[in-house]
């Protein structure tokens, strides 16, 4: 029996549609993903992950991820410039990571992701990072790198409303003028030359301090010392003048002791020879 082409074709084409059909009526959503049911273009539910059934010609998917996302504003080729409260303009680089909460949401608003970071949260980043960035002068923003990230991540996240979540805000590189980092190189190398003859000039005054704490020892020694001797020879002085008070002869008798045994060469007409009076009452 001879095969009609025609027929031939007819059932390829027929065999082609139930494939199709068969293969419409299903589809698979990834962990991570959430999927947008859509009825003839109209949001009719979203898909949990895995195996899901559909009506052919009737229902289409918009598979629309959950994970963390991070977008990076700034980079050499695509500057983002602010400026500083002290009107230094700065270069810098940011990134901020997300994630998607209510994907049917996102789908009616802004119809992916893409179109989401495009009208909402990248306008606002810029705004918020630039408000931000001009309350610090150029100084503090290089010192408080973390004060002003924490603030900027917290304008970031009160401001940008959306049907995602703000997991965090980096701030990864501020770059100045180079004629302020040299400045800012000029003054700090001012700075430490200060610090170090400040630490010159305590010094020496450490210096003198111990040497003249040295002198005023020396000298509060001296003078105790010359007290001291005068204590003594004043308690010696006493001593002798009680001795002489209890016994009148005991100079005479000093005398004598000392005496070599020798009489006088000349004398006074009339006088007394040495020593005859000791022990006379």
């Amino acid at each position: 029996m001879k095969t009609n082409p025609f027929q031939l074709v007819a059932g390829a084409a027929l065999a082609a549609l139930v494939l199709f059909l068969l293969l419409s009526t299903y589809y698979t959503v990834d962990q991570g993903q959430r999927a947008v049911v859509l009825h003839y273009g109209a949001i009719a539910g979203e898909s949990e992950p895995g195996l899901r059934f559909k009506y052919p010609f009737v229902t289409t998917v918009q598979k629309i991820s959950i994970q963390p996302q991070t977008i990076s504003y700034g980079s050499k080729d695509q500057p983002f410039e602010a400026y500083s409260k002290d009107q230094q303009p700065a270069d810098l680089q940011l990134s901020v990571t997300f994630h998607i909460n209510n994907v049917s949401r996102l789908y009616a608003l802004y119809g992916s992701i893409d179109g989401m970071v495009n009208t909402i949260l990248t306008p606002r980043v810029y705004e918020q990072m630039k408000n931000v960035f001009g309350q610090f002068n150029a100084i503090e923003a290089i010192q408080n790198r973390a004060v002003l990230n924490a603030q900027v991540t917290s304008a970031v996240i009160g401001t940008v409303k959306g049907p995602f979540l703000i997991d965090s805000v980096q701030i990864q590189d501020i770059a100045f003028s180079q004629s302020y980092e040299n400045a800012v190189e000029q003054r700090m190398q001012a700075i430490v030359q200060q610090e170090q003859a400040e630490a010159v000039k305590a010094k020496r005054i450490i210096d003198a301090d111990a040497a003249a704490y040295e002198v005023k020892a020396a000298a509060d020694a001296q003078a105790h010392q010359i007290e001291v001797q005068g204590q003594a020879e004043a308690a010696a002085i006493r001593a002798r003048g009680d001795a002489l008070k209890d016994n009148p002869n005991l100079i005479a008798l000093t005398t004598a002791e000392k005496w070599d045994g020798k009489l006088p060469e000349t004398m006074v007409p009339g006088g007394s020879l040495p020593f005859l009076d000791v022990g006379r009452k």
